[in-house]
């Protein structure tokens, strides 16, 4: 996931760019240039572009080759990942990073209490925790999905 986020915070700020070249510059940093709805719609668009596209070619990211990780349909390794799949699981991998979000809509991100950022920390990270409370070591997202991450074979130097 860190490897990948080298290339998603990259794309995420070209996203903002140009959300903020079609409504222009603002005069003040406390003034919104982009409503917020459009850029959220318009940030998980762009994930769901991100991996779908990686995940419906070769069923791997760059930073899931680097680790020899391939994302396959549950139960058919053979067959690649569909678009409704990609689409839920990405969906539903931001849901408890969202979630722990929202607390902040009522306390000041910089001055909250400390069990504020304890709840929200742990909300986040649910969604991977999910994986050790069943025996098929699913995430949540490949579950709901009908998708698994597999480990491919090392590969022979020539």
């Amino acid at each position: 996931m860190v490897y990948d986020l080298f290339l998603i915070i990259p794309l995420l700020m070209l996203t903002s760019a140009v959300l903020v070249w079609i409504y222009g510059p603002v005069e003040t940093a406390t003034e919104r240039a982009v409503p917020a709805w459009q850029q959220w719609v318009l940030a998980l668009a762009a994930l769901i572009a991100f991996f779908g596209i990686f995940w419906r070619q070769q069923g791997q990211t760059l930073g899931m080759q680097a680790w020899r990780v391939k994302l396959v349909a549950q139960h058919n390794a053979s067959k690649r990942v569909t678009w409704g799949q990609a689409i839920i699981r990405v969906a539903v991998a931001c849901l408890p990073l969202l979630t722990a979000l929202l607390p902040f809509i009522f306390y000041d991100v910089n001055n909250a209490p400390s069990g504020i950022y304890i709840m929200a920390a742990a909300i986040a990270v649910s969604g991977m925790l999910w994986r050790f409370t069943n025996t098929s070591r699913h995430y949540l997202h490949d579950k709901l999905s009908g998708t698994e991450l597999l480990q491919t074979p090392k590969r022979k130097k020539s």
